[in-house]
């Protein structure tokens, strides 16, 4: 059962416009062609789009909401054929204006006047977009789609790019010219991943008390990424659901290689990641390399162990344990063993999300970062490399989400790893930074150039100035005479 405070609400009040037609006639390639981005998958197989997908587009200054749906055939099938009809009559009965598309090479098909019955029956603002019209010439094929009833027809091209306007204005016609006020953009942007199959779809649907997203025991059964804006409390989030991510091998489709390539952008377009595991199963190799790929975009990161109810014989704190042994930055994430199927500490997942957000964004002065390193140097000093010592001047934040720390010294290549490490930890252990990567970089000054005529008077090392503290500004860390690790 669940408290009325975990109670998630969509939130939208944009006009929406529904693009809905027959299993293969384009209505993806039109979604992405309307977005201007490549959000829904298209290929030339049926039955490629499951769930309905939503994005913001523009027309002529004014935002609506688009929603992608799944070919609809009552006679098909086809895997998932019922559940990608409920989507379909979902999103039909939440648009203010619907698009059916059809394909002008084929003509009308008895499915098509099937689609076109139901759409007639919804008495909402219909238009119909003639797909395929990639000149002027093909232009008489509209003629043979009167029979369908629909008044307002435009014949368009989704690839080409042909009349979208045009249907856009025939789409929009009947709905009031000043629609109700834009929505506020969510806050924060939670992307869920990991592997095929290990509940990420169940936990949307269990958060947003719908069946928002088709859930089967399938690996593969969600294959583009799934947007989601909604309110909790105060706090505005947009949720995205990702396919899961399957071994190189088990790729056999080419839209499961297009999903794969989807979930990454979803990692690169969100704020937090919530990585989600199969308890039964643990920590797998698609689970390091997804571990990974969110380090390395510096994207916060939740560890969600789904169906711990399932598991038995094992303690948490062993299980905890061969988990961050397996993936080093994972030590550093919050970690909740959840069951998405009955909601077990569900509810406590966006209070780590605001957590992990605001460690994001955290900066920290110069200031307390140079009272932060003298003490770590006085506990533990570099060691000798050579006869030379590591001198550290300063430490300085430049950036954050994620943050990332730039400390000025003599010669890079006396850091040694241990070393390095050492600093890392102790900057984790005093700041905390919880589920955050930190980026850690080392910055040199550069050598002076030898001028001819004048001889060397002292060794570099004599000549290395040091920094005084009043004369380190927040700002002031781009001084033209250091260079990066990386740069030498």
């Amino acid at each position: 059962m669940r408290v009325s405070h975990t109670k998630f609400f969509i939130m939208s009040k944009l006009p929406k416009l529904a693009i809905v037609g027959r299993p293969n006639v384009r209505k993806s390639a039109l979604f992405n062609r309307i977005s201007q981005k490549k959000i829904a998958i298209v290929d030339e197989a049926e039955g490629i789009t499951r769930d309905r997908l939503y994005a913001k587009a523009d027309f002529f200054g004014t935002p609506f909401e688009l929603i992608d749906t799944g070919g609809i055939n009552p006679r098909a099938k086809t895997p998932f054929n019922e559940q990608v009809k409920q989507q379909a009559e979902i999103a039909i009965e939440e648009a203010d204006t619907i698009v059916m598309v059809v394909d002008a090479h084929i003509g009308i098909t008895d499915l098509d006047q099937e689609v076109a019955d139901i759409l007639h029956k919804t008495k909402k603002p219909l238009c119909l977009a003639v797909n395929k019209i990639d000149d002027v010439s093909h232009e008489p094929l509209l003629h043979k789609f009167h029979k369908l009833g629909i008044k307002r027809m435009v014949g368009v091209s989704a690839i080409q790019g042909w009349h979208i306007a045009e249907l856009l204005e025939a789409a929009f016609a009947d709905l009031p010219k000043n629609f109700p006020a834009v929505e506020e953009e969510p806050k924060i942007s939670v992307s869920i991943v990991g592997r095929a199959n290990v509940g990420k779809s169940s936990l949307i649907n269990y958060l947003l008390d719908e069946e928002r997203c088709i859930v089967s025991p399938i690996p593969g059964t969600t294959r583009d990424s799934i947007d989601i804006s909604f309110k909790r409390g105060e706090d505005l989030f947009t949720l995205i659901d990702t396919a899961g991510i399957r071994r190189k091998g088990a790729e056999h489709e080419v839209v499961d290689k297009f999903a794969a390539i989807r979930t990454e952008r979803a990692i690169e377009r969100c704020d937090i990641c919530l990585l989600m595991l199969d308890a039964q199963e643990g920590m797998t190799t698609q689970e390091k390399r997804i571990a990974k790929m969110i380090e390395e975009t510096g994207k916060g990161c939740i560890i969600l162990l789904n169906k711990w109810d399932l598991v038995k014989d094992t303690r948490m704190e062993h299980y905890l344990k061969h988990i961050e042994e397996e993936v080093s930055f994972l030590k550093h994430c919050p970690k909740l063993f959840i069951s998405a199927k009955t909601g077990r500490n569900v509810d406590k997942i966006f209070e780590l999300v605001k957590q992990v957000h605001t460690d994001s964004l955290r900066r920290i002065s110069t200031h307390q970062l140079n009272v932060f390193i003298e003490k770590s140097v006085q506990k533990n000093h570099p060691p000798m490399i050579m006869g030379k010592r590591l001198r550290i001047y300063y430490l300085a934040q430049v950036a954050v989400q994620p943050p990332k720390f730039i400390l000025f010294v003599n010669f890079p290549n006396l850091m040694i790893e241990s070393y390095k490490k050492y600093l890392y930890n102790q900057l984790r252990e005093t700041y905390g930074f919880a589920g955050v990567p930190i980026q850690f970089h080392l910055k040199g000054k550069e050598k002076p150039k030898k001028d001819q005529d004048t001889p060397e008077k002292t060794s570099p090392e004599e000549q290395e100035p040091v920094l005084e503290e009043e004369m380190i500004d927040d700002d002031d860390f781009e001084a033209s005479d250091y260079l990066f690790e990386n740069e030498k």
